[in-house]
This record gives structure tokens, sequence and C-alpha cells, in this order.
């Protein structure tokens, strides 16, 4: 089948170049350490200062702080990741002149983007599995059991976080020919939503949600934010589409 071809291409190609092991590698970090610094921090604080003091002022770490520092790094590492790593998925291969030679052989355009988006996608899902299992492991050793349920869908909310910027640089790295500019634009568009995201309500609809709604879980607070959760699937499927109404329409 072609698109299943396509798409081992695609692998071949994140492991060839190690995309694929630095993605992994770096999520995986931050999943393993976070609950570790949660946990050690105010002792690590303490040798720093040479006195112990700080336990006055710096309150026992909880569980909770296993978890904020696991969505903080994760989020914030795997957002730079999506850029750096789609940035010269398309760009690059036009620039080479590699997508005209791969678009010669029975490859629609639809399935050359599609495969990309795909492989990133899967890529990030499992290194999160990975590392979500990891920071379960030693915030159950390190705190308490926490809800699996919660757990599982804390990560599977930053999944749709990622494929949001994953979307949008692919979309980018689609339109123009150059690396940097498919990485300015996304980080532009991120500036943007930060920026829109402090005016009033605005902010309970953008994909930024998704990770206060993932903390939420956590917590047992009821808040949800399904709308955001819906505008993050239409992003990703209006970038997708838009991506390809343009791609199709390129000359390489």
């Amino acid at each position: 089948m072609v698109f299943l071809a396509a798409l081992r291409k695609e692998f071949k190609e994140q492991w060839r170049t190690y995309r694929f092991l630095v993605l992994v590698i770096v999520i995986v970090f931050f999943g393993l350490t976070s609950p570790l610094l949660a946990k050690f921090m105010p002792d690590l604080l303490k040798m720093v200062s040479g006195t112990s003091d700080l336990s006055i002022v710096l309150p026992a770490p909880t569980v909770m702080d296993a978890v904020g520092q696991y969505l903080k790094n994760t989020s914030q590492f795997g957002f730079l990741l999506a850029l750096l790593l789609t940035m010269g998925t398309v760009a690059q291969e036009k620039d080479k002149g590699t997508a005209a030679m791969i678009l010669v052989k029975p490859i629609s355009r639809a399935t050359f983007l599609a495969t990309k988006f795909l492989a990133l996608s899967l890529t990030f899902l499992a290194s999160l599995v990975l590392a979500g299992l990891g920071a379960y492991y030693y915030t159950v050793i390190l705190f308490q059991p926490v809800d699996v349920g919660a757990w599982l869908a804390m990560n599977l909310l930053l999944w749709v976080y990622f494929m949001v910027y994953i979307a949008l640089t692919l979309l980018f790295s689609t339109i123009s020919r150059s690396q940097a500019a498919a990485a300015g634009l996304s980080f532009g568009v991120l500036l943007v939503l930060s920026l829109v995201g402090s005016i009033g309500k605005i902010g309970d609809y953008l994909p930024a949600q998704l990770i206060n709604w993932g903390t939420n879980l956590m917590t047992g607070n009821t808040t949800s934010y399904w709308l955001a959760f819906v505008i993050s699937l239409c992003v990703i499927l209006a970038c997708l589409a838009i991506s390809w109404i343009v791609f199709r329409k390129q000359e390489l």
C-alpha cells in the first residue's frame, strides 16, 4: 500500500536523522526527572544555600508538585521540539528537490503531507507513553498512587496540544522554503495566542487550556475545556487542509 510505504519512509528518515532518538531521549528524560525534581528540590536548595532555614519557607513537596513539574517540563520542551522537528519536514525537501523526486512516484501530495504529520504525531505519542510511564512510576514511589485514568487523560490532552503545533509548523513549512521561516511563524503564532489568551475569557478556548485541563483532572477539579479541545482538533484539521491546498498548487 502506497500510504504505508510512505509512512515507513518517514519513520526511517526520522531514525536516520536521529530526530526520533532526540525526541524520545528529551521527553523521557524530563518525564523521569520531573517527580525527582519535585521531591528533592527543597533538599537541593538547602545544600546550595548551606542553611536549613529553608524548611520553614518551603512546604513539603506533594504529588501535585510532581504533576506540575511533569506538565511544565514536557509541555515546554515538547512544544520546542514540535517546532524544531517539523519546521524542515516539507521546506527542506522542497529546497533540496527531494520532494519532486518522491512525488514522481505514485504518491499523491495529500499522502506526502499526511504521512509526515502522522509519523511525527506517532513519534510524539510513543515518547509520551514512555515518559508518562516513567513519571507515573516515580510519582507513585516518591509520593503516592494517582488515578490511572486521570493520568492517561492528562497525557492524551498533552499529545493533542503537541499535535496542534506540529500541524501549524507543517503548514508554515509547506508555505515557505525556509526552515527558519517555518519555525519563526509558528513561534509567532504562539506569542499571538498567548497575548489573545490573556484577554478575558478568550483563553478558555485556546489549546493552552488543554494543559490546565490536565492539571484539573489530577486535582479532582471538575472544570473541563471541551470547547478548547474541539477547537484544537479543528485547528489541526484546518492546518492540514490548507497545507494540502497550498502544496498541490506549488511547483516543485
